[in-house]
């Protein structure tokens, strides 16, 4: 069974069901609450993919050097570090 074909009449089921079980007055309130948490986890994901620029920086210098693979790099300490930390 493929949950990804519901079609059109699956939909306006669940839809009557939802209606039903929770009420006019409900849905929007519930719609709203599922939107923001959706969003707030698009913006945590997306903090997990993206690298900081001194790794971007770091693996530019490593591609431009033709040093990619194989190669042991050692971190750049940002302004607020103590180096050796």
């Amino acid at each position: 069974m493929n949950l990804g074909n519901i079609g059109l009449s699956g939909l306006l089921l669940i839809l009557v069901v939802l209606l039903l079980l929770f009420g006019p007055n409900k849905l929007p309130e519930l719609g709203r609450a599922f939107g923001k948490s959706l969003r707030e986890f698009k913006e945590a994901t997306r903090g997990l993919t993206e690298d900081t620029p001194a790794e971007a920086a770091q693996r530019q210098v490593q591609t431009a050097s033709g040093q990619m693979q194989g190669a042991h790099v050692e971190p750049i300490p940002l302004k607020d570090e103590e180096p050796g930390v």
